[in-house]
């Protein structure tokens, strides 16, 4: 294998294919970014085995076709680490790979490439294309609530829910809930709820932007495929049953308080530094057109902030981990948010007055 490149054309696929390679692997070869060369095109594949990247860029010039592995960080800080517009020549000599530009040399350790595993097609059992913006909206509209690490399996990820004609992303943790749904073109016959990973939802959402342009994405039954102009990516699906999301959405609620999102926001974030900071719980008072927080902490610190607000019900206490509350006014992007409360213990329903595409649903604590 030997090929020439500009910095920046090989730069972009690598720092997108490396991010799915983790550091710590239970395999050598997983560190490693599987580079081939066919024609002038050149394809960088990266995968923990969850999760698969495979990028592709155009060589400006191929001396001989072939593949290498490569460790993908270090090729990386080093591609990082050249002059802006250099040109790069990787070759494969003596079972070694040699980076060499301008008047710098570097030699890089290979592993063979018939180690490198390939996730396996699945049989597509259906593929829909939806606008990359929409996609990338319903993702960080919802990612915030993924659960981490939680024993239960299934909230450590996304789930992707296709119905005719709408497109549903749902996640929880178990203390919160974020939901959001869009239209788009599409007619399935029965619909279809995929459980992805939170590593593959987080890098999908690197290679989605804005724009209108499709993303074409291929529905197996273990597997996500994901086609967007350069990129393949493949995601294995979480096997197990996601909680009823529709039972959690508290729709009794009568007292309902419209606050400035922004304005609410300061307000909280300024409270939770005197909160417990295991606990980070503030107390909410909520009074005929004003909203008063409340925290303390055990240094018997104290924070009150009283807010302007829309509201004419009872006067009613309520107790919230404040973390929860400033991620959903964070990723809401209207001006004014509505919270609806049924009673003290009941969940607080938060999203734009009138309902938008979005909402969120946050426990209440007891303090």
């Amino acid at each position: 294998m030997k090929f020439s490149i500009s910095r920046e054309a090989l730069l972009r696929p690598l720092t997108l294919v490396a991010g799915v390679v983790e550091r710590r692997q239970t395999l050598p070869v997983l560190s490693n970014v599987l580079i081939q060369v066919e024609g002038d095109q050149v394809s960088l594949t990266g995968t923990d085995l969850e999760v698969e990247l495979v990028g592709r860029t155009v060589a400006s010039q191929v001396d001989q076709a072939g593949a290498a592995t490569v460790p993908a960080r270090k090729l990386m800080d080093i591609c990082k680490s050249l002059p802006d517009q250099s040109d790069i020549q990787l070759a494969v000599e003596e079972g070694r790979a040699v980076l060499r530009s301008g008047r710098s040399r570097f030699t890089l350790s290979t592993l063979p490439v018939a180690e490198f595993p390939n996730i396996e097609d699945a049989d597509g059992s259906q593929e829909i294309s939806v606008p990359r913006g929409t996609l990338k909206h319903l993702i960080e509209a919802t990612s915030f609530a993924m659960a981490q690490q939680d024993v239960r399996y299934y909230l450590n990820g996304m789930l992707l829910e296709i119905q005719s004609n709408l497109l549903r992303t749902v996640a929880t943790d178990g203390h919160r809930l974020a939901m959001c749904s869009r239209p788009i073109e599409v007619s399935v016959s029965q619909s279809q709820k995929l459980i992805v990973p939170r590593k593959g939802i987080l890098e999908l959402s690197r290679l989605l932007d804005d724009s209108d342009e499709p993303v074409s994405l291929t529905l197996g039954s273990s597997h996500v495929r994901a086609h967007t102009g350069d990129f393949t990516f493949t995601s294995k699906l979480i096997d197990g049953k996601f909680p009823d999301y529709e039972r959690v959405v508290p729709r009794n609620g009568d007292k309902v308080l419209i606050a400035e999102r922004a304005a609410l926001r300061q307000v909280l974030s300024r409270t939770a530094i005197l909160s417990n900071e295991k606990y980070r719980g503030v107390r909410l008072y909520f009074e005929e057109n004003n909203l008063k927080v409340m925290a303390n902490n055990p240094e018997q610190e104290e924070a009150e902030e009283n807010i302007a607000v829309e509201y004419n019900g009872g006067a009613m206490e309520v107790g919230f981990n404040v973390g929860y509350l400033v991620d959903v006014l964070t990723v809401l992007n209207e001006e004014r948010v509505q919270i609806t409360l049924a009673d003290p213990n009941s969940s607080a329903l938060l999203e734009v007055p009138g309902g938008g595409d979005a909402l969120y649903v946050v426990m209440p604590m007891r303090l």
